[in-house]
């Protein structure tokens, strides 16, 4: 495209950095946005559409870690995987700025810039675009196969996913996605998306387990100015941030009754009030949600409300766990292998029949993701070219954490059985925190789900 008709948004909390690119800019390019607050950013992007996002590495956080960067930039290619941003980073944060293009990032400025530098950049930039787009329609193309959105298996389970998805994409119904941790809710979610009628509109995902009760409500319907003490400007919610497209809530069973009153209320009247307003803002939404928790069972123990339940699952889905999956696991690891191999710099492995066999025999408690990471560390730790089974090593349980540790370290004197250590482990953790199964699974690092089944094969 013509570099004097880019439209540029430049992201920073630094007035200065702001300042300094669109004096740069101004007289080289069409439009040039600036934002100090990186909460805005779904909000901008909603409104409008830009050729070019500078994007900078750290906001808030004075560690320089970079993660604050790496998040908003997942937060925009969710939105649109071809987005162009380019990470501002600092010359000390090279490597972070690495991490950036490995994840999606088009290229990074370091700053202190020279201006024909951040030029020469920004042209580049754009001009990958362009030939990136090349003579295709401006309409964002939906996958022909399900491996498009690396969703890959050539088992029963899976075939009947794939054919519900096919169904059930091209309707309005809202959709509960249920199974274990790990085995791909947000893909199938994306998948939805992807083969609907709002293909081409935000798709906005909340997980709603890491928001607390204190923004709750700001996180899912926004707030205004002065609302309360930290709300310095207008901010847009999720919810009417992925209006005319969908809106992907993970994690819906963690929510406490009093949000899953708000929640209904928003979902019931198809508005949303932001904090701080008396006006409803009116949304168009598809609801997608997903959850690992029991929801049937903590409805029938008044935990969680039964029409809250009706209203999001018009359709229901259950995802396999990969121990279910047949042969998936070779498929599977496979993909992961050349995946990895490429990111790292190294030939596709091989793998030995031995191997296989161990990667069949596992039970996969952590289902795809753990896979995923035995993979990686196998591709990274190899010492040839093909992977061995001693290059794989699992854990003995799924139960981890501070509390299991801490239990062990305190038996290893005595003869104490370890299915006894987890069971003392589980019912002291349950009492210290009054028979709260969110809390206490949280303690103990594993999910509620996989404390239930605990609580069941000890006779708790």
């Amino acid at each position: 495209m013509a570099f004097s008709k880019a439209r540029v948004l430049v992201v920073d909390d630094d007035r200065d950095v702001l300042f300094a690119v669109k004096m740069l800019l101004k007289t080289e390019v069409q439009e040039v946005v600036t934002e100090k607050n990186p909460e805005n950013l779904l909000s901008v992007l909603s409104r409008q559409t830009f050729d070019a996002i500078f994007l900078d590495m750290n906001f808030k956080s004075s560690l320089g870690t970079g993660n604050e960067g790496l998040y908003w930039l997942g937060r925009i290619l969710e939105r649109d995987k071809d987005a162009t941003v380019i990470m501002i980073t600092a010359h000390g944060e090279i490597s972070t700025a690495v991490r950036a293009l490995k994840a999606g990032a088009t290229d990074f400025i370091v700053k202190p810039w020279h201006n024909d530098k951040f030029l020469e950049t920004l042209k580049a930039a754009l001009q990958q675009k362009t030939r990136k787009s090349g003579t295709t329609s401006s309409q964002p193309k939906r996958p022909t196969s399900f491996a498009d959105d690396a969703m890959l298996g050539n088992s029963e389970p899976m075939q009947e996913l794939f054919h519900k998805i096919e169904k059930v994409a091209p309707t309005e119904a809202n959709v509960l996605l249920l199974g274990e941790n790990g085995t791909g809710k947000e893909l199938v979610a994306k998948a939805l998306h992807q083969r609907s009628f709002r293909a081409s509109k935000p798709f906005v995902t909340a997980d709603l387990a890491a928001m607390s009760e204190g923004i709750f409500e700001s996180e899912l319907f926004g707030h205004k100015k002065g609302s309360f003490t930290d709300a310095k400007d207008d901010r847009v919610g999720r919810f009417e941030a992925a209006s005319t497209g969908t809106l992907f809530l993970d994690e819906i069973g963690n929510i406490s009754l009093p949000q899953q009153a708000k929640l209904l209320t928003a979902l019931q009247n198809r508005q949303v009030i932001p904090l701080g307003s008396n006006v409803p803002v009116p949304i168009d939404i598809r609801l997608i949600s997903a959850t690992n928790a029991p929801l049937y069972e903590l409805a029938a123990k008044s935990l969680f409300r039964k029409d809250l339940i009706y209203r999001i699952n018009t359709v229901e889905i259950t995802l396999p766990p990969l121990r279910e999956r047949d042969d998936d696991v070779l498929l599977l690891a496979k993909h992961f292998a050349a995946l990895y191999a490429a990111r790292n710099h190294k030939a596709t492995p091989e793998f030995e029949p031995a191997t296989f066999r161990k990667l069949k025999q596992h039970s996969w408690p952590g289902n795809i993701r753990e896979l995923q990471h035995a993979v990686e560390r196998a591709v990274i730790l190899a010492e040839g070219n093909v992977l061995r089974p001693q290059d794989f090593s699992f854990s003995a349980m799924e139960l981890s954490g501070p509390a299991f540790g801490q239990a062990v370290a305190e038996h290893t004197e005595g003869p104490l059985q370890l299915q006894e250590v987890e069971k003392n482990t589980i019912l002291r953790v349950i009492e210290r925190h009054n028979g709260n199964i969110t809390k206490a699974a949280k303690e103990l690092g594993i999910t509620r789900t996989a404390l239930y089944r605990r609580l069941e094969k000890h006779d708790l």
